[in-house]
């Protein structure tokens, strides 16, 4: 959207009073301000300030300790100005309110590569250099939970006025259970312009997914899932019951995950990734073979929090092994069946509690990384992955700061700038939350990520 073309929503838009402008960081929070829409011109036209630091805080908000964004600089201000996104309404607040979504530079017009959505950006570029283009979509699983009791349960049913006690796997009872909140749901992202497919029920305690539809702009498929976590989240709220994306609310039921499905055009528009047959291309195989090489180190973007590495139990559901697959869940990657022309590679690790512009820079810079260097992966697996001998991705949240902080792989896809500030982060996150029991990392992660 052009700033011209933001005014005149503003313009079409004279029922909102005010607007949120809001950046995304490192831990995908949303970060920035509130204004009368009466000054939207302003910030439209001028961008707005705040501190570079604001992109660089832990999860509860605080400043880093270490960090020389903050006292070593003065804690300079950075500019914010609006990306391509425009004016969104927010449908889950009672008052019309509009969302400009936006990311950080320099006095000078450098991009902020502290910003998260600078980093896809980055990758991306490196595509543009080599005539290719990714195509990507995610798929975002989430629960829905009562969390206004000791425990956390299903909310009740407006329908039948019960809970579920069971997980009910692709259950259309499930869905129709809170159909007036998928239908809101749904409209709210029409409004939005968020692609929204299809919604099935998980095999979680009130667990769903809703796909999102591939995009051959994967900063607009990263936006899209950024703004869809915050819109779930905030309109679950209206609805009387809270909606997370935190990897494991329950111990006894599989964790939320976050896939990923991409392909790569090159410059007239075919998919490098299909041969014409159901194996895949030479090029399929390098990326595959890229995104294998990274898997360990980037565990760090896949599993940003405490709880993340509660849910990467073998055998529930979340890939451990670092492998590959034609058509298998149970693999780190699978390469789904279909049309040749409809190639595509399923990265299925990270959790649903990621920081969307960082997850997919980790993996379009994986699969880069491979195809540049012409990898070849290992032969891929059949059968139950869970039960071979394999590789493993990082157990613990501490290894996979390390293997992040020390990777060749990581800073061939990040800015250095950037690695530093997520490990900075992440410590102080790991030495806070050492003292913090389990019922309160609920309470830390519920409403957050």
């Amino acid at each position: 959207m052009s700033l011209n073309s933001a005014k005149s929503w503003l313009r079409k838009n004279p029922q909102v009073r005010t607007i949120r402008i809001a950046a995304s960081d490192l831990n995908g929070q949303p970060r920035g301000k509130r204004v009368p829409t009466r000054f939207a011109d302003k910030v439209v036209d001028d961008g707005t300030r705040f501190p570079l630091s604001v992109l660089n805080l832990d999860i509860w908000g605080e400043d880093i300790d270490d960090s020389p964004l903050v006292f070593d600089t003065g804690d300079a201000d950075g500019v914010l100005r609006p990306t391509e996104r425009g004016f969104l309404p927010m449908p889950w607040l009672s008052a019309p309110t509009a969302l400009l979504p936006i990311w950080m530079f320099h006095d000078d017009g450098r991009p902020f590569e502290g910003d998260p959505r600078h980093a896809l950006r980055r990758v991306l570029e490196r595509y543009r250099a080599r005539g290719l283009t990714p195509v990507a979509a995610m798929e975002l699983e989430f629960f829905l939970i009562d969390d206004s009791g000791k425990t956390l349960e299903v909310p009740i049913s407006p329908r039948s006025g019960k809970r579920r006690k069971a997980a009910e796997v692709m259950s259309i009872r499930a869905l129709d259970a809170f159909d007036q909140f998928f239908t809101d749901l749904y409209d709210a992202c029409e409004a939005m312009d968020i692609p929204a497919d299809t919604a099935i029920s998980e095999a979680g305690l009130g667990q769903f997914e809703i796909n999102l539809v591939h995009q051959d702009d994967a900063l607009r498929a990263a936006d899209d899932a950024w703004l869809f976590k915050m819109l779930v989240k905030g309109l679950a709220r209206r609805h009387g019951f809270a909606a997370s994306f935190m990897a494991k609310p329950y111990e006894d039921y599989p964790g939320s995950g976050l896939h990923v499905h991409f392909s790569v055009l090159d410059s007239d528009g075919r998919n490098i990734f299909n041969d014409g047959g159901p194996r895949g291309s030479d090029a399929l195989r390098h990326a595959v073979a890229g995104c294998l090489d990274a898997m360990h180190d980037s565990m760090l973007i896949f599993a940003p929090h405490a709880n993340s590495y509660d849910r990467l139990v073998p055998g529930n559901h979340a890939p451990t092994g670092i492998c590959w697959a034609y058509e298998n869940r149970t693999a780190a990657i699978r390469i789904p069946s279909g049309a040749p022309g409809a190639r595509r590679i399923e990265h299925r690790v990270a959790g649903g509690d990621v920081n969307p512009y960082l997850h997919l820079a980790a993996v379009l810079g994986a699969a880069l990384s491979g195809l540049e260097d012409r990898s070849e992966p290992p032969q891929p697996v059949t059968g139950n992955a869970y039960a071979l001998d394999l590789p493993q991705v990082p157990s613990t949240w501490s290894t996979a700061i390390d293997a992040f902080e020390k990777s060749p792989v990581m800073q061939r896809i990040f800015h250095q700038d950037l690695m530093r500030n997520l490990v900075l982060t992440k410590r102080q996150e790991v030495f806070y939350m050492s003292d913090v029991t389990p019922q309160e990392q609920v309470e830390i992660y519920l409403d957050t990520v």
